[in-house]
This record gives C-alpha cells, sequence and structure tokens, in this order.
C-alpha cells in the first residue's frame, strides 16, 4: 500500500464513525494489562484512540489516560461516550504533549496508520526514559474453521491482517534505515496475544465488517456485493447460531521499551 492509499484508508473512518462506535470491539483486559506491566508509571496516552474503545478499558484499569485523535467525527464520539477524559486533537506525527510527560503510549488498530519514521521520534519525545510504546491489535482467530473459511469468503479488505506480526511490519515498513525512526530509539519488541471474543449476530457482525476501512474506500457496487456474499455465508452455515454468537478473536500486541 503506498501512501497515497494508506492515508486515504487511515482517514476514511470519520464519515463512518457513530458505526464504529457501536459495532468495533474492545479490548481484551488481560492484553491491556500486559501492554502496562513494564511502563515505569501511570501516565498513559492513547495515540490514534478513535471512539475511545482502548481509552474506556484504559479507564477502567484506573490509569490516568490522555486520549489524542486527529479525525473530528471520531474525536466527537469519544468525547460523547468519555466525558470525563482528557481528549486532544493531534496526530502520531504531531502529538500535543510536553516532552516526557507520559509513561506509556497505546495505539489500538492504529498504529499501522502511522508515518512512523515521523511518528516514532515523535512517540520517543513524549515518552518518559524507560517508557513503554504498544501497538496493539484485534483480529479474528482463524484457527477457527469457521472464521478461516469467513475469511476467505470475505477478503482481505474486510478482515484485514490475521496476525498482529503483519499490522506490526505494516507499522514499521518505512524504518528500515539505521539509526532512524523507532531503530533508534526503542528496544526489540516483545509479543503476546490472548483470546478475546464479541457478541454478534449475523447482522451486527456485518456492520462491524462494513468499518473496515478496506470496506469504506471501496466501490458501492463492490462493497454490496462483498456484504451479500458475507451475508450468504453466515446464514448457511449450521454451526452460527441466528440468535447470536461469539466471534472468536485475539488481542494481540507488540511492546518496545523506550532507551
Amino acid at each position: 500500500m503506498d501512501q497515497d492509499e494508506r492515508r486515504r484508508h487511515a482517514t476514511s473512518f470519520g464519515a463512518a464513525a457513530a458505526r464504529y462506535a457501536q459495532h468495533r470491539p474492545d479490548y481484551a483486559l488481560d492484553a491491556v494489562r500486559w501492554a502496562l506491566e513494564n511502563a515505569p508509571g501511570p501516565r498513559v496516552l492513547d495515540l490514534g484512540a478513535g471512539t475511545g474503545k482502548l481509552t474506556a478499558t484504559l479507564v477502567s484499569l484506573g490509569v490516568d489516560v490522555v486520549a489524542v485523535e486527529p479525525d473530528t467525527g471520531m474525536l466527537t464520539e469519544l468525547r460523547r461516550a468519555l466525558p470525563d477524559v482528557r481528549s486532544l486533537p493531534g496526530s502520531a506525527e504531531a502529538i500535543p504533549l510536553p516532552d516526557a510527560s507520559v509513561d506509556a503510549v497505546l495505539a489500538g488498530n492504529a498504529m499501522h496508520w502511522f508515518d512512523m519514521a515521523v511518528a516514532g521520534p515523535e512517540i520517543a519525545r513524549v515518552l518518559a526514559p524507560e517508557g513503554v510504546l504498544v501497538g496493539m491489535w484485534n483480529v479474528v482467530d482463524d484457527r477457527i474453521d469457521w472464521v478461516a473459511e469467513l475469511g476467505r469468503v470475505a477478503g482481505d479488505a474486510a478482515i484485514g491482517p490475521r496476525d498482529v506480526q503483519s499490522n506490526w511490519r505494516v507499522a514499521t515498513a518505512d524504518m528500515h534505515l539505521p539509526k532512524t525512526g523507532v531503530d533508534a530509539r526503542f528496544g526489540s519488541p516483545e509479543r503476546a496475544e490472548f483470546p478475546h471474543g464479541q457478541d454478534r449476530t449475523v447482522d451486527s457482525l456485518i456492520e462491524t465488517l462494513a468499518t473496515r476501512a478496506g470496506m469504506l474506500v471501496m466501490p458501492e457496487r463492490e462493497r454490496e456485493a462483498t456484504l451479500e456474499r458475507i451475508r450468504a455465508f453466515l446464514v448457511g452455515r449450521n454451526d452460527i447460531p441466528d440468535g447470536g454468537f461469539s466471534l472468536p478473536m485475539l488481542t494481540g500486541g507488540l511492546r518496545v521499551r523506550r532507551l
């Protein structure tokens, strides 16, 4: 994906902010605890916070969280859902916080949209010494047969990368030069995955998949055909209850420490 296409995907969510807030999953609590376990203090930045899915989990853990989000539609939804959280307009490439002002930077399903050649030094700037940067992603658990088949039917536009490592590679693809970006400022990544799930019906799962960036930028006729194909697959499965089911997922993370 070139920079123009990445930018088009990254800025596609605002028009669907309300649906995103309603249908996107939260994050496994154990995964968020893991993300923060080595942070030197309680000050956490949720970067690219969207509508506040990860922010809400951080609030439940009692940390001192500030949310930063570039899209006005997404930020409006976050402020509506979490009015007591400090939330600021800004981006990973221009974070509106002072130097060394947070102990952890978490990015939930967002880091692959960052221009890490610019964002890497900026994240390092706002992190305290020994602070942690954690990229977190919710992915479908395609070790389950019907989920793997759903992925084949729906395609990458609706499902996205199936594993955390793929997302990390996308996020850090432009950091290959030595002594630049994250490489010069952070240690080696640690990886972990945690079981997760989202209660869905056929209709609400289709709504969820429709909020994927690849679906939002797709031509309308192609998008409708893809969603109808997904619906036909789900309705035709005998092992997917009509009344509701839990979509098997994983919350995965990659964690690096500020040098």
